[in-house]
């Protein structure tokens, strides 16, 4: 009994995989030492100890590998041997439905980790590179043998590889495209035996405000695969950190960490409605966290398919003034508050040809354009002018959208 204190009142004990280590391996020597004495009043904690050790020890005695000491063996205490049956029944069958329910949600196997090894150039030293680093990150299925995921977990690589979900080995990948603009990259493994048994994930619709979104992927903190909850808490244009650029982004307040990258977002159907790829962190601000919605990764894939390779997303070229002074726009003589101002035209812009210095946008695509550059979005809402205008297709063989 002293040994069993000893181990509960243990500080070096109090994290699970220990403590279960630590009882599996006592359970036989202890049980009976235990069953042998009188019962006595014993603090409810200690008492606690010695039932799991108990269930572990007749567990282990029908499985064969317990040993022929036990009680059971002699017969002594068969009515104890009855409860510790009992008892080691009701402990396991939980378990064993949770598992088989884990293993019907088929979409997470979908998922891959993602080992990148990296070597960037050296813009002070250019007949040089830097040190080579070594980073993780995530990655999921689409189909015809590719998988998805973010430029950045991918740049400047020398070497890619990809491990799926309870496999323990790692398959060579190929870089098909990147998308600096939209941080997203396409790879595929030849290797016919990675994709045996497998499925590719299904993308779904933009979500609205407050729908349910869980984030999956391998980001640190462990090895296994890591699956978190949250709401979409906003939906507009956001700036992509990776690719200085401005596209849509879904706002959600679901852990995403370091490794997370990559990874899928689903919805409650089970449908991909976005990739994970950045956070917002601030001593002022919690749970901000980014997602590529697919609208974006859709216009990536269909341009890689169209050209066969990543061609951009297109823009105007210009610079822009929001009309909400009603004296600007008395002078410029709009006679509304929509529009805006045009400061400049890159002369390169494929706009150059149409658009001018001090003209005035008042719609797009038939879409009016408001005086603070937003146009209607869904239903209720408004979004940036930016968006319309990355919807487009660039052209490069007429080198305009």
């Amino acid at each position: 009994m002293a040994c069993v204190a000893a181990l509960f009142a243990s500080p070096a004990l109090l994290p699970f995989p220990s403590t279960t280590s630590s009882m599996a391996s006592c359970s036989c020597r202890l049980r009976p030492a235990v069953v042998a004495r009188a019962p006595r009043q014993q603090p409810r904690g200690r008492r606690a100890l010695r039932r799991f050790d108990e269930v572990e020890g007749v567990s282990k005695k029908r499985r064969g590998i317990g040993g022929g000491g036990g009680v059971g063996a002699g017969g002594s205490q068969p009515s104890s041997s009855r409860r510790d049956r009992g008892l080691s029944v009701d402990f396991k069958e939980p378990q064993v439905a949770e598992f088989d329910d884990l293993e019907e949600d088929k979409f997470l196997n979908a998922v891959v980790k993602v080992y990148c090894t990296h070597i960037a150039p050296d813009y002070g030293l250019p007949w040089q590179k830097q040190r080579q680093h070594s980073s993780s990150g995530s990655a999921f299925m689409i189909g015809d043998g590719k998988l998805l995921t973010n430029a950045h977990c991918v740049e400047h690589d020398t070497q890619v590889k990809v491990k799926r979900r309870g496999d323990d080995k790692k398959y060579i990948a190929k870089v098909l495209a990147r998308g600096v603009e939209c941080d997203l990259a396409l790879l595929s493994v030849e290797n016919e035996e990675f994709w045996r048994g497998t499925e590719a994930l299904h993308f779904g619709r933009l979500p609205c405000l407050q729908d349910s979104v869980t984030v999956v992927g391998y980001p640190l903190g462990g090895d296994t695969i890591s699956v978190t909850k949250g709401v979409v808490s906003r939906i507009e244009v956001t700036p992509y950190a990776h690719g200085t650029s401005d596209l849509l982004g879904i706002q959600i307040d679901a852990a995403i960490n370091p490794g997370n990258s990559g990874g899928p977002a689903f919805n409650d159907q089970g449908e991909c409605i976005g990739v994970a790829f950045q956070v917002y962190r601030s001593d002022e601000a919690e749970n901000i966290g980014y997602v590529i919605p697919t609208t974006v990764v859709s216009h990536f894939l269909n341009d890689y398919q169209k050209n066969g390779k990543y061609t951009g997303f297109p823009c105007l070229g210009v610079l822009l003034q929001k009309l909400e002074n009603p004296a600007l726009r008395e002078s410029l003589k709009v006679p509304s508050s929509e529009g805006v101002l045009v400061r400049r035209v890159e002369p390169t812009a494929p706009a150059s040809s149409v658009l001018r210095k001090g003209d005035v946008i008042v719609s797009f695509d038939g879409i009016a354009v408001g005086c603070e550059a937003t146009v209607p979005f869904r239903s209720t809402e408004r979004i940036a002018f930016r968006y319309l205008t990355s919807q487009k297709r660039y052209c490069p063989a007429r080198n305009h959208s």
